[in-house]
């Protein structure tokens, strides 16, 4: 017969407690060395990145921009009175002379009003000939007047002394020679007053004629205006060089101011180009300049920087100092390059995709052994084109990741394959 060992079944028990409590220590060991452990790094493909390496040296500032050449001398012909297109003589690209004419125009109420400013003219003119004539008339009847009276005043003199030597001699009464001594003091009155009326008519031609000539004066400008406005019905080029454009067509009605023509001279040109407004603060006037018209590269100097932003950028006018290639003209789309500054033994790097001047980013550098890389902070400075100051973080030789690794931003340290 079977006999009972409770001993026996109590170290069973006694057993597997220990086994229990022994794996239950081993799965907590083991999942604390778990979640110590540091995540897989992500794999980077190698050939979907760039990698520069970082270098000390001189580094020369660089902004660039694209733009186009225009010539340094261009005239926009306005309109100077309203018209209709009657046609359009030259088509753009062609040559033109300063008496070459553009288009036509036709305004038939300018041409009136231009016969009636002539025949007003006319008649004014007609008028002060008419009034010079009286003036000269009362000015000859006032000389035949003073000379009369000067001729009476000297009659009236020699009788007056005629008389006196009579009345001396006894030949004469006094009576008779008081009337011929006041004869004599009448007709010298009359002769000051006459002079002196001479005088004033002399002296009064000009302010007499004054306003007759400036009503003259008036409608010969009124007329020159007119004149000058149907002339410019033809419209002429102004100046030599190349036709540009011509924004019309024929039957279209122009208003005064609107832009008719656009001549300019191809053989100076320049380059306008536009500076993102973030680049431009360090730009200016006399800096060297380089223009890639896709064609030859032509060195130049900054001349101009519009004070203005439009959409974003600056507008630098650049001269051309060099010769221009075969095939630049007008409008022409260039690239251009300036020369901010140059700088000696600088700690630099090419430029990162979200690397901006006097900013701390963080990049991936590669580790010693060319297939890791970790996030390092990197404080940057100055910036050119296409490379960048490198103020602390980086070392000579340091190997880096230039491309956006945004995809990656969870991560501190990568896997390149």
């Amino acid at each position: 017969m079977d006999i009972s060992r409770p001993d026996l079944a109590r170290k069973k028990k006694l057993r597997q407690a220990r086994y229990a409590a022994t794996a239950v220590m081993a799965v907590a060991v083991v999942t604390l060395g778990v979640s110590r452990l540091e995540p897989a790094a992500p794999r980077v493909d190698r050939d979907t990145i760039y990698l520069d390496t970082v270098q000390r040296g001189p580094l020369v500032r660089q902004v660039r921009g694209t733009g186009t050449l225009v010539p340094e001398q261009i005239r926009w012909i306005p309109a100077t009175t309203d018209g209709t297109v009657e046609r359009i003589v030259i088509r753009p690209g062609a040559l033109v002379a300063p008496a070459t004419v553009i288009l036509e125009l036709s305004n038939p109420e300018l041409e009136q009003s231009a016969l009636e400013a002539r025949l007003n003219l006319e008649a004014a003119e007609a008028r002060y000939s008419n009034r010079q004539v009286e003036v000269e008339r009362e000015l000859l009847n006032q000389r035949a007047t003073l000379a009369t009276t000067e001729a009476q005043l000297k009659t009236a003199r020699l009788q007056a002394d005629a008389d006196g030597q009579l009345f001396t001699q006894g030949l004469v009464s006094s009576l008779q020679l008081q009337q011929s001594q006041s004869a004599e003091q009448e007709f010298d009155t009359r002769y000051a007053l006459e002079r002196e009326r001479l005088q004033m008519a002399t002296d009064t031609v000009e302010a007499q004629l004054a306003v007759e000539q400036a009503e003259v004066d008036r409608l010969r400008t009124l007329y020159e205006l007119r004149r000058r406005q149907v002339a410019d019905l033809h419209v002429r080029a102004g100046m030599p060089g190349v036709l540009q454009q011509v924004p019309l067509d024929e039957g279209q009605r122009i208003t005064t101011g609107a832009n008719l023509a656009r001549v300019g001279d191809p053989a100076v040109l320049k380059a306008e180009l536009r500076i993102a407004e973030t680049q431009a603060k360090d730009i200016q006037v006399g800096q060297s300049a380089a223009i890639d018209t896709r064609n030859g590269v032509i060195a130049g100097h900054v001349t101009r920087i519009d004070p203005a932003v439009e959409n974003g950028t600056v507008t630098v006018d650049v001269a051309l100092d060099g010769a221009l290639p075969r095939g630049a003209r007008p409008d022409l789309t260039v690239d251009g390059t300036i020369e901010l500054e140059r700088m000696d033994d600088v700690l630099f790097v090419g430029r990162p995709v979200f690397g901006q001047e006097d900013s701390v980013v963080g990049l991936f550098r590669v580790e010693a052994d060319e297939v890791h890389a970790s996030r390092t902070r990197v404080s940057l400075g100055r910036a050119s084109v296409n490379t960048i100051e490198v103020l602390d973080g980086l070392q000579p030789g340091d190997r880096v990741v230039l491309s956006d690794m945004s995809t990656w931003d969870r991560f501190d340290r990568v896997r390149i394959d």
